[in-house]
């Protein structure tokens, strides 16, 4: 048994737990990653983010073409199978781990492949896969595992027509049908994958709005347009089984209702990836949802045991979980990174996308805060009207006394790249954050970006 010392240990190598590696080793820390996969990446990039905005950006492109009356010139309607699609991530998936694996080699991190489990707080087990164990010591360590969906009891995962969000990845045929039971990001994401696809979709929603954290328009918009493609929306409807046969699966609701589809997704919550870290060892325990409670500086309970990324909960977003790991990274070696994650812009990609910052109008009328809305509609702008991306909306919140933004929120075509030219000027001080910034620099003519000016317009002109 070799004995393997450090500054650092990092366990899991998705989003926070590499930007921690990167910048703890950065930093002149001596730096070890573990990961129970045998390649870099975390679920992020093998089974979460990258895989499912993969195979959305295929499904989308797929859509242009068969709504371009210029291809339909040249030839019928195209359809891709899910597994073409599928294949289509996962060359994406191989770079992603290529590149990720050169920054371990460049920075001279070393990296395990293994089981994690504590010994003590700075005492690490490594089961290696062919069963043999290890040991690692680190002054410091940091939890970056992150997490997985959640798993009903009762319901047989096992099933080949029964899937989650980590397993529909291995999904061979395109279902006719397709159920999929939780509205929040990844169901709605899924949901606007199979529609996409040509496949009946039914969306369960155990509440009353599809995601309801959102602004009231932009949600009411997603569910517009989903139900305008055919997608069927049932909502406060609440699970009772899953039943999986050898052509069908069958869902019985509470309301009593039974629904028929070739195959099942459940796509509702998620789970902290920490029930295997030994963690009664050095006296630290999990919330019912697997995560762990950090403070400001994302130190645990213990003093020398750090946790980041969706391990630890909100905002469970790979750009946030980057930002997490750099900072704890930058409390351990005091090199003046550390930073407090605030103002995440949300990015959902939905076809089409949404985007948002800020606060929503919900919001702003409980706290009787004084706002006027501007609007720019995608129809009326040159940029969509040339691409063919005419759904959407960019909407401006703003303080009708001051003109200072308190919102954006955007659904259509790069609503997500777009939400960042307003999410700049919302983090400007002294003044800088107006509406009228807007109107006073020109943008390039036709973009997608003059939206901006437009809604400008729109909301100033509301004022008297």
């Amino acid at each position: 048994m070799a004995d393997h010392n450090y500054d650092l240990i990092v366990i899991g190598s998705g989003p926070a737990g590499e930007s921690a590696a990167m910048n703890g080793t950065k930093a002149g820390l001596n730096v070890a990653v573990i990961d129970s996969r045998p390649e870099v990446g975390g679920n992020c990039t093998h089974q979460g983010t990258i895989p499912s905005k993969a195979l959305r950006h295929a499904v989308h492109q797929v859509m242009q073409y068969n709504r371009n009356p210029m291809f339909r010139h040249m030839s019928g309607q195209k359809w891709l199978s899910y597994a073409q699609v599928r294949d289509t991530a996962r060359k994406v998936i191989e770079k992603q781990v290529s590149m990720r694996a050169r920054f371990y080699a460049r920075n001279h991190v070393d990296l395990f492949f293994g089981e994690a489990s504590f010994l003590s707080e700075n005492m690490i087990q490594l089961r290696l896969p062919d069963g043999q164990k290890d040991q690692l010591t680190a002054k410091k360590i940091v939890i970056a595992t992150g997490s997985r969906p959640y798993r009903p009891p009762g319901v047989d995962f096992n099933h080949p027509r029964i899937f989650d969000s980590d397993t529909i990845l291995n999904l061979d045929q395109t279902p006719r049908n397709i159920v999929v039971y939780g509205a929040g990001v990844i169901g709605c994401e899924y949901a606007s994958i199979f529609n996409g696809l040509g496949a009946k979709v039914d969306l369960i929603n155990p509440g009353d709005r599809l995601l309801a954290f959102m602004d009231d328009e932009i949600s009411d918009a997603l569910s517009y347009h989903l139900r305008g493609h055919g997608v069927l929306i049932r909502h406060n409807e609440s699970f009772v089984s899953v039943e999986g046969n050898d052509s069908h699966v069958i869902l019985t609701l509470a309301s009593g209702k039974k629904i028929k589809c070739e195959a099942f997704l459940w796509a509702n919550g998620r789970t902290g990836n920490t029930d295997n870290l030994n963690l009664d060892t050095v006296n630290l325990s999990a919330n019912s949802r697997g995560q762990l409670e950090v403070n400001d500086m994302y130190q645990t309970s213990v003093e020398s045991i750090y946790a980041a990324g969706d391990v630890i909960g909100w905002p469970s977003l790979a750009s946030a979980a980057y930002d997490q790991g750099r900072s704890v990274a930058g409390v351990i070696s005091n090199n003046g990174t550390f930073r407090h994650i605030n103002d995440v812009p949300t990015g959902i990609y939905t076809i089409p996308e949404i985007s948002s910052i800020g606060h929503t109008e919900r919001e702003l009328t409980e706290a009787k805060i004084p706002y006027e809305v501007g609007k720019a509609y995608f129809k009326d702008t040159a940029r969509a009207q040339i691409t063919g991306e005419e759904a959407g909306v960019l909407k401006l919140l703003f303080h009708r006394e001051t003109t200072e933004l308190l919102g954006i929120h955007c659904f259509g075509d790069q609503a997500a790249e777009i939400l960042h030219i307003g999410q700049a000027i919302m983090s400007q001080t002294g003044g800088g954050n107006s509406i009228r910034y807007f109107l006073e620099h020109t943008f390039n003519y036709p973009t997608m970006a003059e939206a901006y000016r437009v809604a400008a317009l729109n909301g100033l002109n509301r004022i008297f």
